[in-house]
């Protein structure tokens, strides 16, 4: 009995260029090309996961800083502040805060300053 190979192969190129759908040119149809645009692709996602992180942690520390601002404050010396008042709230919740809700931001650098003396 005669067997055929290839569906493997098939179905690994196959995964390849249907990752590459995207991508312009010979890039999205021919595999030579396909493979190294993915593992590109890939590895510039992986980076850009960790650098996402970085940008959203700054973006938080910026708004945190514009609204302690308001009420004559630093940024560093809010969070000094908040760790002597023992207040563990993480930047991400005390940006949202500053930027949804002014007044419960006040409360909670009010409660800092108050404690913190």
């Amino acid at each position: 009995m005669r067997v055929k190979r290839g569906t493997k192969a098939r179905k690994r190129r196959n995964r390849i260029l249907r990752q590459a759908s995207g991508f312009v040119c010979r890039s999205g149809s021919t595999l030579k090309q396909a493979t190294q645009r993915t593992e590109k692709a890939m590895t510039y996602a992986y980076a850009g996961r960790k650098i996402k992180k970085r940008d959203y942690r700054s973006l938080w520390i910026t708004r945190i800083n514009a609204a302690a601002r308001e009420h004559g404050l630093s940024y560093s010396k809010l969070i000094a502040a908040l760790k002597k008042a023992n207040i563990q709230i993480d930047r991400k919740i005390l940006a949202g805060v500053a930027f949804e809700n002014p007044a419960a931001f006040k409360a909670v650098v009010e409660s800092a300053r108050a404690t913190a003396k």
